[in-house]
């Protein structure tokens, strides 16, 4: 059994409602949220500050965790309580986010090419992650716990507008949610 990865991201957009990806270089070119790992003693909204900046040269403010997904191999057996499964077994924070200045303040790392796009027109190529959380933030949710496969399935051709449901027990906008947002 591997470790489990704790990793952080953003669903960061500007005033014109698009949002920040990544395109990722190397194997099969996707779309990725920016973010990162965790490193030892940084909590993850700090992890998610310093992670967009060090991918997209952007310093962002945080609004609020939109949820925590889990990125694992779907086929794989369900773990024994208090293991982690096998590799890829990645626990990633997603947090809402906003600019907090006009220009990017720096260069971006390798292996992330950032973007803008419009919120109703993201790239068909994203990962299954960020395809579940850009759908969660975009709809307003906060609070989401997701599994979400670490590739999608060959035939899986989801776009973020193809709306992604509400899990049961999930904070959804409206309804009897009487949850933070």
């Amino acid at each position: 059994m591997s470790a489990l990865t704790w990793a952080v991201a953003a669903v960061v957009s500007d005033g014109s409602g698009r949002v920040l990806l990544c395109r990722r270089s190397g194997g099969v070119p996707r779309w990725g949220l920016p973010g990162g790992r965790l490193r030892h003693d940084e909590s993850p909204p700090d992890a998610a500050v310093r992670s967009v900046r060090a991918e997209t040269g952007w310093l962002v403010e945080l609004v609020d965790l939109v949820g925590l997904y889990r990125v694992a191999d779907p086929s794989a057996p369900v773990p024994p309580a208090g293991r982690c499964g096998p590799a890829p077994d990645v626990l990633v924070h997603v947090f809402r986010a906003r600019l907090a200045n006009g220009a990017p303040a720096g260069e971006t790392a390798p292996g992330c090419h950032p973007e803008w796009h419009p919120s109703n027109a993201l790239p068909h190529a994203l990962t299954p992650a960020t395809r579940a959380a850009v759908a969660d933030a975009l709809a307003g949710r906060s609070g989401v716990l997701r599994n979400t496969p670490a590739a999608d399935p060959p035939s899986a051709n989801a776009h973020p507008s193809d709306g992604v449901g509400t899990p049961p027990g999930q904070r959804s906008p409206g309804g009897l949610d009487t949850g933070r947002r």
